[in-house]
């Protein structure tokens, strides 16, 4: 620990140490209270009515019988719903999304679009008048297939430019030595959180207000104004508690329904998606076709990359899932090219999802450089060792420090990776083929200008007051952290408040940002009010506040790149004769700033991991070409990784601060699925010398792949 010392008393530093959750007792106690389960007066509930077509327009709606059942207040449609605005420019920089202006017309452009809220007295009778609605549609023939050679297809800026080149790249592999060019796909994938979207809406004084399950209140907040031409103060927005998000929580269909009908109806009113109507409406990770092109020296140096990502989006909506961006960071050649590309398609709109780009993307990269790996004969670490950049590949920016030699080596030490046999298929353990495979990864390391409140009470305790959101990460405790330290107290003099658009504006829970951005804000609000009290300052009863804005320090930092970086590790089991894998056991090293509570942040690290071998071997959400609609779109037919398939995985880091950090702080809530799925398709094919391109690594496809003798090698 830490000690500081001030004029009043001396404290051990609080950030770096292991934290229990300051909400953990009300949450295991049910006392924490999510946005579905906070009673009002006189409260109804609406139930989403879907689209049961791919494509085409709604005919008519037959609401009277719907209207005479029993408790059902209103059926809200394109006829009657209130009109809303979406010409404007979010907070993240983008349009919004239609899919959450419900309501507007007759189009229908997916399955599973919403058509229709039928408001009723409780639940069960808006979900009974509800499956009764009779809607009838002028059908239209649709369009859902992605494939790489769609001629369709363009490039896009998402939060990065669709495209980036130097050098000539057809010279660059004709001079290679070794050369890779293969095809990587991943499929659609489901956030698929413990808590569905909930909201709540009423109007209080002629002030909207909205408790809601989300990832930044006052991003929902000011979407909402926007849409229905409202002054920001006449909006608040509340989420103390937020069961998962994982990018799907910001403004969709349920609160701006729910607000439409608490317009209509003047009083409460309840919107919560069922686990379903979240497959269609909670937007989910794009399927991915990706091209990677490699050529290196003898040696494993790279003379030339190329990475091409095409994924899917909405006919109404450009979403991209930036998949080549990742090339951009981790590797260079003297020639270097990467895309990403989008078609249109009659789907759901894609939105960011855990490490969006990075994710998908990482599978890709990693595969190929472990297979160049293979061809030059050099071993897989040591290959990217010697592709370490000096400076950012396309920026030409400095690194804020890039750690990641120093993650490979502590997780090959650790994971005795040095008594590894390079040959694929020769390792057994009864009938199962033993593997083991690695990949790097990376993550950047943002900050978003943000506001604190920090307020000194007159009884010697501090509050601390800001719009963040704790998705279950611990970002609530961490900050307790971070201001017990800017404040030279412990942390059981602090409280801190989140989750409400009346603190101000701040950073959302999202790209590995929050915590880091709300920190920044706290750490100089806690500073100004510690000067403030080291004069001898009384305090009043009602004490002393200091409000903080983070952005002129954000906006004097020198460009540099800035990312958390890691190695990952897995060894794999594979059953040929049955097609099972198995991962027995996996290490992530990571080089991800300053560990604020090494508790939470070890169960977010673990938590990606996990989801890398979910996405290496289990999920995938599968399109009806007939219907356009998924295959059980629910946690039945939508399979995740369960404790049976989680041995063993464990997570640690390196020491990494981040020099222009006030705290220190990087980020650690992405990095973790980074690489994780890629390493175990890598450790999968020195297990059985199958090379696997296509995710999910089903037993079906171990078992159509062509088996090699011991020491060969082979493709699925």
């Amino acid at each position: 620990m830490t000690t500081a010392t001030t004029g009043r008393t001396t404290v051990e530093g609080a950030v770096g140490t292991a934290h229990t959750r300051v909400e953990g007792r009300d949450k295991v106690t049910g006392a924490a209270r999510y946005a579905g389960e906070i009673p009002f007066a006189d409260l109804a509930h609406g139930w989403l009515v879907l689209s049961t077509v791919a494509r085409g327009r709604i005919r008519s709606i037959d609401t009277d019988p719907v209207l005479g059942m029993p408790g059902v207040l209103a059926v809200l449609h394109h006829g009657n719903a209130p009109r809303v605005d979406t010409d404007y420019v979010g907070m993240l920089g983008i349009p919004p999304d239609p899919t959450a202006a419900v309501f507007q017309d007759d189009r229908v452009p997916h399955a599973g679009w919403p058509v229709a809220l039928v408001v009723a007295g409780t639940p069960e009778q808006a979900r009974e008048a509800a499956e009764t609605l009779v809607v009838s549609y002028d059908e239209e023939p649709h369009d859902i297939a992605l494939f790489a050679d769609r001629t369709d297809a363009y490039p896009v800026d998402g939060h990065m430019p669709a495209e980036t080149e130097k050098g000539d790249l057809a010279a660059g592999l004709a001079a290679s030595a070794a050369v890779v060019d293969e095809e990587y796909t991943t499929p659609e994938e489901h956030h698929s959180m413990m808590e569905p979207h909930a909201a709540t809406a009423l109007w209080d004084g002629g002030r909207l207000e909205v408790v809601d399950s989300n990832q930044g209140t006052t991003w929902v907040q000011g979407e909402l104004a926007k849409m229905f031409s409202l002054d920001e103060s006449a909006v608040r927005v509340r989420s103390e508690h937020v069961g998962g998000g994982f990018g799907s929580k910001g403004l969709r269909a349920h609160q701006v329904s729910a607000v439409m009908a608490a317009t209509v109806l003047q009083r409460p009113v309840r919107v919560v998606m069922t686990r379903r109507q979240m497959f269609s409406l909670a937007g989910y990770r794009s399927p991915t076709t990706q091209r990677v092109r490699l050529g290196a020296d003898p040696d494993g140096r790279l003379r030339a990359l190329e990475h091409r990502s095409l994924n899917q989006t909405s006919t109404f909506y450009e979403f991209v899932e930036p998949g080549a961006g990742v090339a951009r960071i981790m590797y260079d050649a003297d020639a270097h090219r990467t895309a990403n590309h989008v078609v249109r398609l009659d789907v759901p709109s894609p939105t960011f999802m855990r490490a969006p780009g990075e994710a998908p993307g990482s599978f890709a990269i990693e595969a190929a450089l472990d297979e160049l790996a293979e061809r030059c004969g050099v071993d897989p670490i040591e290959l990217r060792l010697r592709n370490e950049p000096e400076t950012g590949p396309v920026s030409g920016l400095p690194f804020s420090s890039r750690n990641l030699a120093a993650c490979f080596r502590e997780g090959a030490r650790r994971f005795g990776w040095a008594e590894r046999d390079p040959r694929p298929g020769v390792r057994r353990d009864g009938r199962w083929l033993l593997g083991t495979g690695t990949a790097a990864a990376s993550f950047q390391a943002g900050a978003a200008p943000s506001t604190a409140l920090v307020t000194a009470e007159a009884d010697g305790t501090f509050t601390v007051r800001i719009s963040a959101a704790d998705l279950g990460t611990g970002a609530r405790t961490a900050l307790t952290l971070v201001a017990a330290d800017a404040l030279e107290v412990t942390p059981e003099r602090v409280r801190v408040r989140i989750g409400d658009s009346d603190f101000g504006p701040a950073m959302i829970a999202g790209g590995s940002m929050g915590t880091r951005s709300w920190a920044w804000a706290i750490t100089i609000a806690a500073g100004e009010l510690r000067e403030r009290l080291a004069l001898g300052t009384s305090i009043p009863p009602e004490g002393i506040t200091v409000r903080s804005d983070s952005t002129e320090a954000l906006g004097a930092l020198a460009q540099k790149e800035r990312h958390s970086f890691g190695a990952q590790f897995a060894e794999v089991a594979v059953d040929t004769t049955t097609g099972e894998v198995r991962v027995r056991r996996m290490l992530g090293i990571f080089a991800a700033g300053r560990i604020v509570n090494p508790l939470t942040a070890r169960n977010q690290l673990v938590g990606g991991m996990v989801w890398g071998i979910s996405m290496a071997l289990h999920e995938e959400a599968v399109r009806d070409r007939a219907s356009g609609g998924l295959y059980g779109p629910d946690l039945t037919g939508y399979h995740v990784a369960t404790h049976a398939d989680v041995p063993d995985v464990e997570a640690d880091w390196v020491d990494d601060p981040d020099p222009d950090d006030p705290v220190g702080i990087k980020g650690v809530g992405e990095i973790g699925i980074v690489g994780a799925a890629a390493a175990v398709a890598n450790a999968v094919w020195h297990a059985t010398g199958v090379r696997h391109r296509n995710l999910p690594i089903r037993p079906d496809r171990v078992l159509s792949a062509t088996v090699p003798t011991a020491g060969g090698g082979t493709d699925a």
